[in-house]
């Protein structure tokens, strides 16, 4: 046993530091400006527990006293006065100590008819570096500004009425406070249009929600053309001359999703479509001479809302989600951005043990759910290519499917199916119409259907009605709405090119809330989680599956890796082409399993090990003994470490094919409080001594590890909380380590 050098991690010395010097230096800062006259102020040190190791005491409270309200939960907080106008005068990482406001700016924006409106806010600040509390009573509104007229505070209430089914890492909703102001406005013409501004505050997480609820009560039809429903004049990430908004730093403290995202990337930042950092020139005193310095946050969908609301219409906007970030480390951001799912998308942990079947024979369905049932898999996905067409509503096709699904359901195995949307061509009067020509083409996909087309309208219907009458229990969409825009006048479900992306999406994400609610699981190629879905892939190139074995070996650990850094485990998917592909030979493929049991139990380690359900994509499990012995010692080991294998991936060392690589699973609440796997990619066994990093385990002092089921050793943490262990690894193999 070694114990490393004293060298404190980044974390620990911003911890540490926080906690002893934030108190002193707050307060110094506090009376400079004067800020003890308001409730803001309640809250000055940092807090005494990191909260992604323990956050039960982060409870969400809203305070009001005169003239202002604050929203916190121990970890941030957020402050609001309430003349002459909802003002938000502090918005705070109460870990860290940074204020992410430096200005007053209305608290959403309304494009009416074609003309702008402000919901809260004020005017009149005269410097917008920074803002101090003597300006407050200065301030002042705009003739058509919509105006405070209440409050009301109430728990946060679930946005889908999901409950899990089966295996589940975190099977309760969020909990926390909803503070919503009210507004009316002063504008003759929009007389009679409400709006409601709602904040959610989660228990145990520096979160909050935002969101907007327009309601019209002005006897009139109006036009709805842009909903801006969040904007926050930010300090700066830097000091920089000259440069533009493209080319800067945006601030770090903040991070940003929203339930609008879309194009494949199967990546939350790469996918938005809301987020925008903009220039603010406004802020005259920065130290850019193009007032091009990236510090207003503006949250709306790049192509406008455009719709028309109907005299008594209710409107729902998007939803933003505002992750307070403490510092530049990736992997603790993105330990705190999939906490982020887990709080507010639980069913993203849900995770169960599933395989793509090639065939619709009942013979062969029922024989791979009778191998799923003897190996210890609780799913079959019917996958593309199989025969499987779930807009085939005839009776006969339901019956046979139904009589699958509840041959399934006797063996406690799950059954769905893959249906294919976009990248297909349905005929001139259903596809997505290109404004630029007037004709279909030159969709995301090239050519594809208009979701809001009567063909798309009823391909949602026949999902819907096949699922619920054949009893399907998972549904993977491929493709599903990419964000096209369509032309169209002819469409039922979206009156023209305006609408069109608004209108798509809803149809979208509702048939996505529908289908969680009534317990299916999704797969779906697109960041839909926050309405509904479950699970997205990894990221992948797909003809790298038809690369030899052992370099699927190693792509796949890296895609593993490369992919966890803000996915949990239980919301990635990979992939393992048990036959055939899309070519590669005898090379690329497992079948016949026997003859190639190294190589598919690793396979099956790897992603096991990582927690990520692959598509074992092929016409079975197993085709001897010996084959079905190794997937059911695999399936066994995985589900007697379920708990900690979808967990959090600390990432160790990547894949490069020359060394070890591996990743660890960590855990403050398990028994087990970390799981190890290393990987040798080399043809000669290695011993290395490895740093494991057990900050987020919650152990301060000593670790018991042990190498599989061997004898547990303790080791002593040094001051970064790094256990030094040597392990030898096989030659082409692999080990597993468990910390307790």
């Amino acid at each position: 046993m070694l114990v490393a050098e004293n060298h404190p991690s980044t974390r620990e010395i911003i911890f540490n530091q926080n906690r002893k010097h934030m108190k002193k230096t707050n307060t110094l800062l506090l009376l400079a400006i004067g800020f003890y006259s308001t409730v803001a102020t309640a809250q000055t040190k940092p807090p005494g527990k990191d909260w992604l190791i323990d956050n039960h005491a982060y409870t969400a409270t809203i305070a009001e006293k005169g003239k202002e309200i604050v929203i916190s939960n121990g970890l941030l907080s957020r402050s609001f006065r309430i003349t002459p106008n909802v003002i938000c005068t502090d918005y705070r990482n109460l870990v860290s100590g940074e204020q992410l406001l430096r200005a007053v700016k209305s608290e959403a924006r309304l494009t009416i008819n074609g003309h702008g409106y402000m919901i809260g806010g004020a005017k009149g600040q005269p410097q917008n570096a920074y803002l101090l509390p003597a300006w407050l009573d200065q301030l002042h509104t705009g003739p058509s500004d919509f105006i405070y007229t209440g409050y009301q505070v109430t728990n946060i209430q679930p946005y889908l009425k999901w409950q899990p089914h089966g295996w589940c890492a975190n099977p309760k909703q969020a909990t926390g406070k909803a503070l919503i102001f009210s507004y009316q406005a002063q504008a003759p013409e929009l007389k009679g249009l409400q709006v409601k501004v709602h904040y959610e505050i989660f228990d145990g997480i520096p979160l909050l929600a935002k969101w907007l609820e327009i309601t019209n009560q002005s006897g009139q039809t109006i036009k709805l053309n842009q909903v801006v429903n969040e904007i926050l004049a930010t300090p700066e990430e830097e000091s920089a001359v000259v440069g533009g908004v493209q080319l800067m730093q945006r601030p770090h403290g903040i991070y940003i999703e929203s339930n609008y995202s879309f194009n494949n990337a199967m990546k939350a930042n790469l996918s938005d479509q809301t987020t925008h950092w903009k220039a603010d020139s406004t802020y005259t005193s920065q130290v850019n001479y193009d007032y091009q310095t990236p510090c207003l946050l503006e949250i709306y969908p790049i192509v406008p809302v455009g719709i028309a609301m109907a005299a008594g219409e209710q409107y729902l906007s998007i939803r933003t989600y505002e992750l307070l970030l403490d510092g530049y480390d990736r992997e603790r951001n993105g330990l705190a951005k999939r906490q982020l799912y887990r709080t507010i998308a639980p069913w993203t942990t849900e995770n169960p043990i599933f395989m793509h079947l090639v065939s619709t024979k009942p013979e062969k369905v029922k024989a791979v759910i009778d191998q799923c049932a003897a190996t210890g898999y609780e799913g079959v996905i019917l996958s593309f290519g199989s025969g499987l067409n779930m807009e085939d509503t005839s009776a006969a096709n339901i019956a046979k499917f139904k009589s699958l699904a509840d041959y399934a359901h006797s063996k406690k195995v799950l059954l769905g199916g893959y249906s294919l949307f976009s990248s297909r061509r349905i005929s001139d009067e259903d596809d997505v119409i290109n404004p630029a020509t007037g004709k279909p083409g030159g969709a995301f996909f090239g050519n594809a259907p208009c979701l809001g087309s009567k063909w798309g309208l009823s391909y949602l219907q026949k999902i819907k009605y096949f699922i619920a009458t054949a009893g399907f229990d998972i549904f993977e969409n491929d493709g599903p709405y990419p964000g096209d825009v369509c032309a169209s006048t002819t469409h039922p479900g979206h009156t023209g090119l305006e609408d069109s992306q608004w209108k798509q999406m809803e149809l979208q994400k509702g048939l996505y809330r529908e289908l969680n609610e009534k317990g299916v699981y999704v797969n779906a190629p697109d960041w839909y989680f926050m309405d509904g879905t479950n699970k997205i892939a990894l990221g992948y190139r797909e003809v790298n599956f038809s690369l030899p074995r052992a370099e699927q070996l190693i792509l796949n650990r890296q895609n593993i890796f490369d992919g966890t850094w803000e996915k949990t485990p239980a919301m990635s998917w990979g992939f393992v082409p048990l036959s055939e592909y899309q070519g590669g030979g005898a090379a690329a493929t497992l079948e016949p399993l026997k003859d190639h049991l190294d190589a598919y139990e690793q396979l099956m380690m790897q992603y096991y090990g990582a927690g990520v359900q692959a598509c074992y994509r092929g016409p079975r499990l197993y085709d001897t003994v010996t084959t079905k012995i190794v997937v059911q010692n695999v399936i066994s080991w995985y589900k007697k470490y379920r708990d900690i294998l979808n967990t959090d991936v600390i990432h160790l060392r990547r894949a490069d094919g020359r060394d070890w690589d591996g990743i660890m699973h960590v855990s403050a609440k398990l028994p087990q409080k970390a799981m190890v796997m290393l990987y040798n990619p080399t043809q000669q066994p290695i011993t290395r001594e490895v740093a494991l990093p057990m900050y987020y385990s919650g152990l301060t002092q000593t670790v018991r590890i042990r190498e599989k089921e061997g004898v547990a050793k303790t080791y002593v943490l040094d001051r970064a909380y790094n256990a030094y262990v040597k392990v030898t690894i096989p030659a082409a193999g692999y080990t597993w380590l468990v910390a307790e």
